[in-house]
């Protein structure tokens, strides 16, 4: 058995950070859709603006709100206007089919990604042109 990616969503922009609410992470329920991520799930967070990375779990947002809010402590590491991965694994004896997803400035969904070495956002940006 292996943990291995199963969704990521990339380049999402912290809407809000807020200390005082009860843990986790809110990300519009749209997103969830695409990438297969459920309401409680455990996820990794990485800013790729500080470098920090914290496990957390997700709550379901607004849909179509672009909602991506820390909450609680990770509030501390990573915050407002940063802009963050979000990533999903599963447990499996068997390759796993990933869904990974790039949002734009708002975190609407803009196209669905597959992994391949050296692929910069600039080439993906790029591709849509």
């Amino acid at each position: 058995m292996r943990w291995l990616m199963r969704s990521k969503i990339h380049n999402a922009t912290v809407t809000e950070a807020n200390l005082a609410y009860v843990g986790s992470i809110t990300i519009d329920e749209d997103l969830l859709d695409r990438v297969g991520l459920w309401a409680g799930e455990r996820v990794l967070v990485v800013s790729n603006t500080s470098g920090a990375r914290l496990e957390t779990y997700v709550i379901a947002g607004e849909r179509g709100s672009g909602d991506m809010c820390m909450n609680g402590a990770a509030a501390h590491l990573i915050g407002e206007g940063e802009q963050i991965i979000i990533m999903g694994f599963e447990l499996s004896d068997k390759p796993v089919d990933a869904k990974a997803i790039l949002v734009d400035a708002q975190n609407r969904f803009v196209q669905y990604l597959a992994e391949k070495p050296r692929t910069s956002v600039a080439d993906l940006v790029g591709e849509q042109a």
